[in-house]
């Protein structure tokens, strides 16, 4: 029919075979663990996969390897050319100093500094464009236009999702019984190499996509059969936070995946933080995504075998590390910030910090104010920052302060 869209090609379980032998040597095999407080919590036997050990920190320089070393040498003396905020950057940077090839990284104005500064340590050149990945993309395209650059796409080549789909073989050659994976999804590059890989060796597994809430695009646009556009984007994984599905992903995710689910950002960082916890791990927020799902209920594993949990990267900028933390303690009932009236008369800060410590609580920070125009003569606030074991604690503590005559409100959460 003229004018039709024509169905894109699939890739097939040798172009994966072939992409692991291009990255044999290049990257490493991470480690897949046991995780005893998610199998408590679910039922099942769980797994962490932990790509966030990888070189540069995640899974995204096995695509960019791929996609530079099968560029002719003339197109590798012109340069290559990407745009991210983080993860792929740090790839690209990577694979191209590997590969002899000059970098340049466009990259969002207020890009996390330690991801900026890992991108030029590996030999990158960065430049800001816009305020968000989709205007560097932008710019990137018109720098290879200009300059004769190869553009490395994130995520919508068939090198880059053959790359990322040796993690799908690793994972099987690590737990050849496993009966789910579970993983981030932003763009699909790393889920639909993986589920062309696990699908053709097991055709019985099930493979699972796990997008942030504020920056879901698969689930609209599976349900209209093309790729659609988000108007924006707002979580705090950076590194999933796509605006539109790639051409060629949603084909093999509108193909292979079983399920796409969402997870809030609170999930996220109480995901985190469990992983911090328990697991000693550390992991930016889109990489705690299949965990989230897991934590949640968002996704319900079903007991006919293993589930493996993609830890998809670690790049975390340790400010955000800090606010996610407590975003995550308050999303656990463990953190409290509250504002505490009182009479403003001596021994009055020391009696209520007094009655907090008598009920194991821990004090983080204290604002004493006698000031503002909400209170009335003769009365104090208090803004109290506290840390505690569990819902359960934080309502006793509540429950007794009020009990004792002070008038208890929780202050809004601002993390992050």
């Amino acid at each position: 029919m003229n004018g039709a869209p024509q169905p894109l090609d699939l890739l097939s379980l040798a172009d994966i075979r072939s992409a692991r032998e291009l990255l044999s040597g290049v990257v490493k095999t991470t480690p897949l663990i046991p995780s005893r407080p998610l199998t408590e919590l679910t039922g099942v036997e769980a797994w962490l996969k932990c790509e966030n050990q990888q070189r540069a920190g995640s899974y995204k320089v096995r695509g960019a390897y791929a996609r530079i070393a099968r560029l002719s040498d003339a197109e590798r003396a012109r340069g290559v050319v990407a745009a991210s905020a983080g993860n792929h950057a740090q790839g690209v940077a990577l694979a191209a100093s590997l590969l002899g090839a000059r970098s340049t990284v466009f990259m969002p104005e207020g890009a996390p500094l330690p991801k900026v500064t890992a991108t030029r340590g590996y030999g990158a050149a960065i430049e800001y464009a816009g305020t968000s990945v989709e205007d560097s993309l932008e710019a990137a395209r018109d720098f290879a236009d200009r300059t004769g650059a190869v553009f490395i796409h994130p995520f919508d080549h068939p090198d880059v999702i053959a790359g990322q789909g040796t993690l799908g073989l690793e994972i099987l050659d690590q737990c050849p019984e496993a009966a789910t994976i579970i993983t981030a999804v932003g763009g699909g590059g790393l889920i639909s190499g993986l589920a062309v890989a696990a699908k053709s060796v097991r055709p019985d597994i099930r493979v699972i996509g796990v997008q942030a809430s504020g920056a879901a695009a698969y689930p609209p646009s599976l349900a209209a059969g093309s790729p659609q556009r988000l108007a924006r984007g707002v979580t705090i994984a950076d590194g999933i936070n796509v605006l539109r599905p790639g051409d060629l992903t949603f084909a093999h995710v509108s193909k292979l995946v079983d399920e796409i689910v969402t997870v809030s950002d609170e999930d996220l960082s109480a995901a985190l933080l469990v992983l911090l916890e328990r697991h000693k791990s550390v992991v930016e927020p889109a990489g705690a995504a299949a965990v989230a799902a897991l934590l949640t209920g968002a996704y319900v594993p079903q007991p006919d075998g293993p589930v493996v949990a993609v830890l998809s990267g670690g790049n975390i900028d340790p400010m955000l590390l800090l606010r996610v933390i407590e975003h995550g303690l308050a999303s656990a009932g463990r953190f409290l910030r509250l504002a505490v009236r009182c009479t403003d008369r001596p021994g009055e800060l020391a009696r209520l910090l007094g009655q907090i410590a008598e009920q194991r609580a821990n004090v983080v920070d204290v604002a004493h104010s006698r000031q503002s125009p909400r209170l009335s003569f003769g009365e104090a606030e208090v803004a109290l920052s506290v840390e505690t074991r569990g819902p359960d604690h934080s309502a006793a503590l509540i429950s007794t302060l009020r009990e004792s005559g002070y008038r208890v409100s929780l202050l809004a959460d601002t993390t992050p």
